[in-house]
């Protein structure tokens, strides 16, 4: 079975349709982007694909189990997740190493649960592979927003996950802050080793080389899904956005886009 498989999924909240009726299968070596526009149903699906919002109908399977028949808190301690609404409920108070930790247990503060030796030297592991091992005594009120990203990347991959999904992991960064996570992105794609992955992003000049698959989203509707050349065209990208744009994909392996 592969990690994720969303069929016929829809939800529908006060009469309005936020999902229409969607299928979509992330399979175990795949690095997924899903693009749209603001309102175009983006986080939504990362809420349902996270075990963390029931669609009106449809099925949800995640690594194995089927939604409305699982036990989500078990769950969802092997999908990794960074978002901004995760960012916005962590204490600014912790440091980034009991921040990493926390993700063992899906919780969001250390004192709920007792963790080893061994935990702690595994979010050590995943902050040094973030390149922010330096700052594990630091609390993350104190590190720059693209720092905090990176703490909250580390955390996304401490337990192992057999899925990562990641909700706009370079919003409200600077172009150093960016262009650091993206970086480290890039590097996590390119090991065939990590899990499968999906990042959600407004911008296709923020996609990581090593991504290679994508989801373009518009008013809860796919309007294309598969490889990334083909599902990031002119024509679909500028339905998906309203406006004619042109895509180029660089030698480095960056998009840029631009209105006509």
């Amino acid at each position: 079975m592969p990690p994720l498989r969303l069929t016929d999924v829809r939800l529908v909240r006060e009469g309005r349709a936020i999902l229409s009726p969607l299928s979509w299968t992330v399979r175990e070596d795949e690095r997924w982007i899903v693009l749209g526009a603001n309102g175009s149903g983006k986080t939504t699906l990362i809420q349902i694909a996270a075990l963390y919002l029931h669609p009106s109908s449809g099925t949800v399977e995640v690594l194995g189990e089927t939604l409305g028949r699982c036990d989500v808190r078990v769950v969802r301690r092997r999908i990794g997740l960074a978002s901004a609404a995760l960012a916005a409920q962590l204490r600014p108070q912790l440091t980034a190493i009991d921040t990493v930790m926390t993700a063992t247990y899906a919780a969001l503060e250390p004192w709920w649960h007792h963790y080893t030796d061994e935990d702690r030297a595994r979010a050590q592991r995943a902050l040094d592979r973030l390149g922010v091992g330096g700052y594990a005594a630091r609390t993350v009120g104190s590190l720059s927003s693209g720092e905090q990203q990176r703490v909250l990347l580390a955390r996304a991959f401490i337990t192992d996950p057999g899925l990562v999904l990641l909700d706009e992991p370079t919003a409200q960064l600077d172009l150093g802050g960016r262009e650091a996570v993206v970086a480290a992105l890039s590097g996590l794609a390119h090991d065939r080793s990590a899990p499968p992955m999906v990042m959600v992003t407004h911008h296709v000049d923020e996609i990581p080389p090593g991504f290679d698959h994508g989801l373009v989203l518009q008013e809860g509707r796919v309007l294309a899904a598969g490889p990334l050349d083909e599902a990031l065209r002119a024509d679909v990208l500028s339905a998906a956005f309203g406006m004619e744009l042109d895509v180029e994909r660089r030698p480095n392996g960056r998009f840029s886009a631009w209105a006509r």
